[in-house]
């Protein structure tokens, strides 16, 4: 397995364009609840099958199951093994990868935990303000 290469923090440093397309896409799907509520099912409950998944994320569709599952497979995220039974059976399990992604998001939620208290607090200011009711060309 290849190592990884050195990240440069040199902001002045130029941007390999292939980086630049690779983190897009990712902060993208990442962005996707879909995808985090799967990499999250996947993480606490290991292997599962699609109706499985499809029961431990409430409200997703079984098209949009399909959909999330596929672009996380492309991705490395995740890895599905077919068993050449009857009926098929189909099983899904995060890889390395998917773990090291699930592993980076951490902090959002570490962040959100730390700091829940303050943005409803802003939130509540705002509201209060009356700013989510005005129309502004200004955001």
């Amino acid at each position: 397995m290849s190592q990884p290469q050195e990240i440069s923090h040199d902001a002045q440093a130029p941007v390999d364009p292939r980086v630049e397309m690779l983190v897009n896409e990712l902060i993208g799907r990442v962005a996707d609840k879909w995808t985090l509520l799967v990499l999250e099912e996947l993480e606490d409950h290991g292997t599962c099958r699609f109706t499985e998944l499809a029961r431990l994320v409430p409200g997703i569709s079984q098209k949009m199951l399909t959909q999330t599952l596929r672009a996380m497979e492309r991705d490395g995220l995740v890895h599905r093994q077919v068993f050449a039974v009857v009926p098929p059976k189909v099983e899904y399990c995060l890889t390395d990868l998917g773990r090291s992604l699930g592993e980076a998001f951490c902090g959002v939620w570490h962040w959100a935990e730390a700091h829940l208290c303050e943005v409803e607090g802003a939130r509540a200011a705002f509201d209060a303000r009356g700013e989510g009711s005005k129309s502004s060309s200004v955001i």
